[in-house]
């Protein structure tokens, strides 16, 4: 007969806790949970995870598209019906009408360009990846050389590089190795752009802890932790260079989500949440501010996630950013004893 489920706090006396491949408590009537090291979920940060490959046309895509175009079709039919109408018992109003119509399709051919333009450009960070990846496979020098031009392109808006654009273009001819040249690039272009990533995303993390310990409502949470993650994907892709309008946000939002299904991230693990509530002051103070701490968590995750599908490049020889690094004060959290 199956019990039915029930809840536990890890620092009751009855919880049992045991690092992985210790033997098995023997503690009759205790509740034995089996804390995985954190190092297997850190491994998972900067991994290079393929985003799948981009499927042609579906049936599904293309009914969506038929029954978009024939409702567009309908909307331009009775808008032309109503303006005409307009004209023939008030002129003015017509071509009122007629103005405001016009200025609509301006707005929309606008909206429909930025959409576009967000989309090609987030391809272009996508490409130059990957073909970063594979000049590093197989040592490709005159690959490695496309990349990095590419890459000087891709920022020759930004003032900040201006310095470090005229250093690689005094490199272009000299023989360096393909993993050394990207190197050179990464140092130059994306670890000031890494550390400002890392940034925002200990910032988000923080914020959603803290709004989430506070906040008395569970809709509140819920509401704040999806803004901040929108907020947060947004901005790590404008650091990198991207510039997403909706299509754009929502490719984004699918490749980070599938990039902590691969690697692991969506289930924090046991051992984190026994660092940062089990046994450390979160739990003893209120269960709430547990709750903060791992939101907290996830939000990094998720932001790590954003960082390794919008940067351009993989990581060469800069050190990829973990979970302490970004959330270390909410880790830390865990480790402290409460005041007497």
């Amino acid at each position: 007969m199956s019990r039915r489920p029930r809840a536990y706090r890890l620092d009751d006396p009855d919880v049992v806790t045991v690092r992985s491949g210790d033997p098995p408590a023997e503690a009759p009537g205790a509740v034995v949970v089996t804390e995985e090291p954190l190092e297997t979920i850190e491994a998972a940060d900067g991994a290079v995870v393929p985003l799948g490959e981009r499927r042609g046309l579906s049936w599904g895509g293309l009914l969506g598209g038929a029954l978009g175009s024939l409702l567009l079709l309908g909307l331009g039919l009775a808008l032309e019906r109503f303006i005409a109408d307009l004209l023939r018992t008030a002129p003015v109003l017509g071509w009122l009408a007629l103005g405001l119509a016009g200025v609509a399709l301006l707005a929309l051919l606008a909206i429909v360009l930025r959409e576009a333009f967000g989309v090609l450009r987030e391809r272009q960070i996508e490409r130059l990846r990957e073909a970063a990846a594979e000049a590093l496979a197989i040592r490709d020098h005159e690959a490695a050389k496309r990349v990095v031009a590419a890459l000087a392109a891709l920022y020759g808006d930004r003032r900040r590089f201006a310095d470090s654009r005229a250093r690689l273009a005094g490199w272009s001819d000299e023989i360096i190795d393909a993993d050394d040249r990207l190197a050179l690039a990464e140092r130059e272009f994306l670890a000031p752009l890494d550390a400002e990533a890392k940034r925002a995303i200990a910032t988000a993390a923080r914020q959603v802890s803290l709004v989430t310990a506070v906040s008395p409502r569970a809709i509140i949470d819920v509401a704040f932790v999806v803004v901040a993650a929108v907020r947060l994907l947004r901005r790590i892709a404008r650091i990198y260079g991207g510039r997403p309008g909706l299509l754009g946000f929502l490719r984004l939002a699918r490749a980070a989500l599938s990039h902590l299904t691969v690697t692991g991230g969506v289930a924090i693990g046991d051992s984190l949440v026994q660092q940062a509530v089990g046994v450390g002051l979160a739990a003893r103070i209120s269960a709430k501010l547990g709750e903060g701490v791992i939101n907290g968590l996830m939000t990094a995750r998720f932001g790590l996630a954003a960082l390794a599908v919008c940067r351009p490049l993989p990581f060469v020889r800069e050190e990829a950013p973990r979970l302490a690094d970004v959330a270390g004060e909410l880790l830390a959290g865990g480790d402290k004893e409460p005041p007497h």
